[in-house]
């Protein structure tokens, strides 16, 4: 019996043992079977994700190019010509002269400026002027304590007296001598002693009137008057002090400042349109001084000359104008921005310089014709005056250009043109500037932006 279980036993288990291990084999299939599908599923949902994003990026680049630059739209597209009007800011071409300046940096400086001192010395016993007075040739200024030299004009006063009675007695003795000699009582060598005695006696008189002369001049010292006609500065001295002729300080300075003159410069390759006017006699070129932003003018002026050598440290030479500057508007030691005018041109077209563009082409506007319809004219500028531009052919009196929205215009474009409000253009309105060369003319409205990513959704029915 024993021997029959072990058998059935060892029959039984070999049966038992697969069973098992086919259940773990179809556990272990069905859980690869399944995260297969959930990465087939994921996979899938990334390419739909992607597919979605790269569709929806195109068309929103799309809208923005369009948006973003109507005037390259395509043809039949809503901004082609003929299809959209562009709102544009437009100006009338006038005619007129342009003056050509030539801009330079200057100082205001004096044309005299003296500082006062004392000629003797003394105390400061009065001063009669008032810091920044204004004050004419002769005027007092100070008085320097009179009593010394009243002192020494007194004393060669006596003096001279002196020599003036020892010179009569000295004559009466002359004449006796003479009257004796001639009875031949003296001899001829006392005669000749008592006329070198009457010389001395005239030199000594001379002398004496010198230190008269001498002592009114003294005098004459210590009354201090102005020597110039200017405004005066703060005072130097202070009353009672005790001066002298040798201190190197003074006492107060007077500067000139009407009239007075500006020192400016300009480039050396302007110098031949300068000095031949100089040369021809056209001495007197308006000068105009502006503030140092140069937009307001300050004063209007003379040219006086031009220095005689060229600065070979910066390239420039040095102009001096004058200015009457009756209104005191200009400072000694002011800083200014000059034009001086050199010439006119005459029979130009003008325009603002925002009109000006520039392209492959060269230099160009847009011009309004018929049917508001914009073209293309090509343009040579003859000179720029600050915000005003001389042309010279392109252009015709009357013509409405384009000076704000060019960035949305191509030729043959409609516009809806709006006339810039104030009076019509001319070479007055520009500040007397000369550039080096026109410069390109940017418009002042805002440019396109494209549309951001969520713009577009909404813009196309589509949820943020």
């Amino acid at each position: 019996m024993g021997h029959l279980k072990s058998l059935e036993l060892s029959d039984t288990e070999p049966t038992s043992a697969p069973k098992r291990t086919s259940t773990r084999e179809v556990s272990r299939s069905r859980s690869i079977g399944s995260r297969a599908w959930f990465w087939v599923v994921l996979v899938v949902l990334a390419l739909a994700g992607f597919w979605y994003y790269r569709t929806a990026h195109s068309k929103t680049s799309q809208d923005s190019g369009a948006a973003g630059a109507p005037g390259q739209a395509k043809a039949g597209g809503p901004f082609a010509p003929g299809n959209f009007s562009v709102p544009v800011v437009v100006a009338a071409a006038t005619k007129g002269d342009l003056p050509v300046y030539l801009s330079g940096l200057g100082t205001v400086t004096p044309l005299n400026t003296v500082t006062i001192r004392s000629r003797v010395d003394g105390q400061l016993v009065n001063v009669a002027f008032k810091e920044g007075q204004f004050v004419k040739v002769g005027d007092l200024l100070a008085e320097i304590d009179p009593r010394p030299f009243q002192v020494q004009l007194e004393q060669a006063q006596g003096q001279l007296a002196k020599d003036v009675a020892q010179r009569k007695d000295a004559e009466v003795n002359l004449e006796r001598f003479k009257l004796l000699y001639q009875e031949g009582v003296i001899p001829k060598q006392q005669l000749d002693t008592q006329g070198a005695s009457v010389s001395q006696f005239d030199g000594a008189i001379k002398s004496d009137q010198a230190q008269i002369d001498n002592a009114k001049l003294q005098l004459t010292y210590s009354r201090i008057t102005a020597p110039i006609s200017g405004r005066i500065g703060l005072r130097l001295v202070d009353p009672g002090n005790i001066v002298h002729a040798t201190d190197s300080n003074g006492l107060l300075i007077i500067t000139e400042i009407q009239p007075i003159a500006v020192i400016f410069t300009l480039p050396q390759d302007q110098l031949p349109q300068v000095f031949d006017k100089l040369r021809k006699g056209n001495a007197n070129l308006p000068v105009e001084a502006f503030d140092r932003d140069n937009t307001d003018k300050i004063a209007s002026g003379k040219l006086l000359t031009i220095d005689n050598q060229i600065d070979i440290t910066t390239g420039t030479y040095k102009l001096k104008a004058v200015f009457n500057n009756e209104d005191s508007s200009l400072f000694p030691n002011q800083f200014v921005n000059t034009h001086l005018l050199v010439d006119t041109r005459h029979n130009l077209s003008l325009i603002p310089l925002a009109a000006l563009q520039r392209g492959p082409q060269g230099t160009y506007v847009y011009v309004v014709g018929d049917g508001n319809t914009v073209k293309i004219h090509n343009i040579t500028v003859a000179q720029t005056n600050g915000g005003i531009i001389g042309v010279s052919a392109g252009l015709q009196p009357g013509d409405l250009v384009v000076t704000d929205g060019q960035d949305k215009l191509q030729d043959g474009t409609k516009v809806i043109p709006n006339q810039a409000p104030g009076p019509p253009l001319s070479a007055s309105d520009a500040p007397a500037v000369q550039p080096t060369a026109p410069t390109h003319a940017k418009s002042s409205a805002p440019k396109a932006t494209p549309p951001s990513d969520a713009q577009a959704r909404r813009g196309r029915g589509a949820k943020p």
